[in-house]
């Protein structure tokens, strides 16, 4: 029988609550998702980037349902819990964020991530309105009968502000509304993870992969990270496999990087067939 929503949410919380760092990885399809079950990870993400990647698209370039529609596959494919990269909500207003929880929450995401950002090429929320946002998505995630970790990011450093005071700011401003995980991705050193961890009492996730801004596990754990999550890291591992096997196919008409590829029997053990 497939775990209960219930349960799920409560093993996704007391990740947040019990020492340490945990790492959440980010599966693109239920294939990788049971892949990285059997692997022994706790808990799965989604990625916008990844989804839209499965679609033939560019991050930024899928609607509610089609992100919905996707996290539902990945949360379908294995008993872990799933939490779910909502982007901005699909939407500018207070209550397109509380309407994208909701359908997080009916489809059996036990938590989910909305910016603070109108979307690729867009700029940053005016503070307040971004502020409002996330008391409507937490209102929203408080309504749902189990609880949702909603986690709010600040998108500052990847949306061409990289200043950190506001960042700070508005994290804070944000884990005051009733987030439950703050969210800042793109920071550029491990001085700057410190100074925002410790400027918050709730937990804070870092993402792994952006070049020159990735960190070990125990650097990030002293910095007083809570969770790791790997973004699009996984999906473009795969595809940069993907490439070089085929240019080696094209270009010099062999077949070594196939031939040295996870054997199928392998494969077929870790999805549980």
């Amino acid at each position: 029988m497939p775990l209960a929503i219930e349960e799920k949410s409560r093993r996704f919380t007391a990740l947040h609550e019990r020492a340490g760092t945990f790492v959440i990885p980010n599966p693109w399809d239920a294939g990788s998702a049971r892949i990285l079950a059997a692997l022994g990870f706790e808990a799965l993400a989604t990625s916008s980037g990844a989804c839209a990647g499965v679609l033939g698209r560019t991050d930024g370039r899928v609607t509610r349902a089609e992100s919905i529609a996707h996290a539902k596959v990945i949360v379908e494919a294995t008993d872990l819990p799933v939490a779910a990269d909502l982007e901005n909500g699909f939407g500018d207003s207070i209550e397109d964020a509380a309407e994208t929880i909701r359908a997080a929450g009916s489809i059996g995401l036990v938590g989910g991530s909305i910016e603070d950002c109108a979307g690729p090429g867009k700029g940053i929320y005016d503070f307040e309105h971004a502020v409002r946002r996330v008391e409507g998505a937490v209102a929203a995630a408080r309504a749902l009968p189990f609880r949702f970790v909603f986690t709010a990011r600040a998108e500052n450093f990847i949306r061409g502000n990289p200043d950190l005071d506001d960042t700070i700011r508005r994290l804070k401003a944000y884990e005051k509304a009733g987030a439950d995980v703050l969210f800042a991705p793109g920071l550029p050193d491990i001085d700057a993870v410190r100074q925002v961890c410790a400027s918050l009492e709730r937990p804070f996730n870092f993402m792994v992969g952006i070049k020159g801004r990735s960190f070990s596990v125990a650097d990030l754990t002293a910095a007083g990270v809570k969770r790791i999550s790997l973004a699009t890291s996984l999906y473009r591992a795969a595809m940069t496999g993907l490439i070089d096997a085929a240019h080696e196919v094209k270009e010099q008409g062999t077949f070594g990087y196939l031939e040295h590829s996870v054997p199928t029997p392998d494969l077929n053990k870790l999805l549980g067939g």
